[in-house]
């Protein structure tokens, strides 16, 4: 054990002076423990009581013990007032335990999902009644320039994609059926799937990657710029003046997309049934139009609206909670995909089983 007497004040004239000596004191001689005597200390600055900071740091990470004594209450009062806490960035985050673990991500889902459903009563609740009575909160025009925004600039790709998945799915289909000589099954197969299934699937997907991401980045961006906080000071609610028209024109324009989507999906599968199985073009309209029921037409529009919905609400949920600048524009767009795309489909296994279940 090493006694050190600082003489005099610890100040920022003297504080580089008492560190050094102590350094050195501690290379030289490997003590177990150094006492600092205060008794002739009359005065200490910040200076000084950063050094004594700096030397505490220093002693752990050499296995010294540092001990302070006769310390006058001054000194004390003052090295209080200037002491600062040790940079909770450096700390490695303490490891959570399995179950730990598993209830942090339970309660940060149940908070998500309760925050998800309070938005989507908001949204609902404006969309059915207070954008019909509040005046003020109707923007001219705005419907129609969403709607083109969605829908019309979305239909090439939608096409697209849909005729490529029905010409695909008709020709691994047609390699099976014909060795059974079930070619005209082929047709029954790429309608059915794509009225009931594909084209409404399909299209939400799309329709979330492009139109559910923009949403998000719209409005995280408004929210990273206050612009939302702007809205409010003037009395202007952000839901009902920017999401709302969203509403109306994804609702509007998403089943004519997943009409679309259905025609050429089975435009298709008509490429590969006239051309590879010599199904003439009557013969492949009059056992489409036998395959389909009116129900499954039913179910293709219910899917496209709460598929759209839910496009919506899942990106205006994540553009709401953006947060950290342009990274958060980023993170909430890139969010809002996933978990739109995720969405989607359970709401399409419960719809599902809700029409096509056996009862």
């Amino acid at each position: 054990m090493e006694t050190f007497k600082i003489s005099g004040d610890l100040t920022f004239r003297t504080a580089q002076t008492v560190y050094e000596e102590l350094r050195r004191l501690i290379k030289k001689r490997r003590p177990s423990e150094i006492v600092l005597d205060f008794s002739a200390v009359k005065r200490i600055d910040s200076a000084g009581t950063t050094i004594l900071n700096v030397l505490e740091r220093y002693t752990d990470e050499n296995s010294v013990a540092l001990t302070i004594t006769n310390m006058p209450p001054e000194v004390q009062r003052t090295i209080e007032l200037f002491k600062f806490e040790e940079n909770k960035k450096n700390k490695k985050p303490e490891e959570l335990s399995f179950i730990n673990a598993v209830g942090e991500g339970a309660y940060g889902l149940y908070r998500h999902f309760i925050s998800f459903i309070r938005l989507f009563y908001e949204i609902s609740s404006f969309s059915l009644y207070a954008s019909f009575f509040r005046k003020k909160l109707r923007r001219p025009g705005e419907v129609q320039r969403q709607a083109l925004e969605i829908g019309v600039s979305a239909l090439p790709i939608i096409i697209l994609i849909s005729f490529l998945v029905g010409f695909i799915l008709a020709l691994q289909s047609a390699a099976q059926l014909r060795q059974f000589g079930a070619d005209i099954y082929v047709v029954d197969l790429v309608v059915i799937s794509m009225v009931s299934e594909m084209g409404p699937l399909m299209t939400a997907i799309l329709v979330a990657g492009r139109s559910g991401s923009a949403i998000a980045a719209e409005i995280s961006s408004m929210v990273i710029s206050e612009e939302t906080d702007a809205l409010k000071v003037m009395d202007i609610d952000p839901i009902p003046y920017l999401i709302v028209p969203k509403v109306y024109a994804i609702t509007f324009v998403m089943p004519m997309l997943t009409v679309f989507s259905i025609v050429f999906g089975i435009f298709g599968g008509l490429v590969i049934t006239v051309t590879y199985l010599n199904i003439n073009f009557l013969q492949f309209i009059t056992e489409a139009v036998q395959a389909v029921y009116f129900k499954d037409i039913i179910a293709a529009i219910v899917k496209s609206i709460v598929f759209a919905l839910l496009v919506v609400i899942t990106g205006s949920y994540f553009g709401f909670n953006a947060r950290g600048g342009s990274v958060g524009i980023g993170k909430a767009a890139t969010a809002s995909v996933v978990a739109s795309i995720f969405l989607v489909i359970i709401a399409d296994s419960i719809l599902g089983l809700i029409f096509y279940f056996p009862h």
